[in-house]
């Protein structure tokens, strides 16, 4: 299993509980693989609300009913 052993943020937890992986985010969402990483290992990264759009609009296709407080502490 992807993610073993390392911390995640609840993105991260959440990609990897679906078998997704960050490059499935990337390829998705349009963004920035850097951003990708922080967004899923770096529980002190706080995303700009675009970055937030995109990720969401990438999750939905998955999630319909997921809200952004379900990811990100904002």
């Amino acid at each position: 299993m992807w993610g073993t052993g390392k911390k995640r943020t609840k993105l991260g937890k959440f990609i990897d509980r679906k078998g997704y992986s960050q490059e499935d985010l990337i390829s998705a969402s349009k963004v920035n693989r850097t951003t990708i990483s922080k967004l899923c290992n770096d529980t002190s990264y706080t995303p700009s609300m675009s970055t937030v759009k995109k990720i969401m609009k990438a999750i939905k296709q998955l999630e319909p009913n997921a809200r952004p407080d379900d990811f990100f502490d904002i």
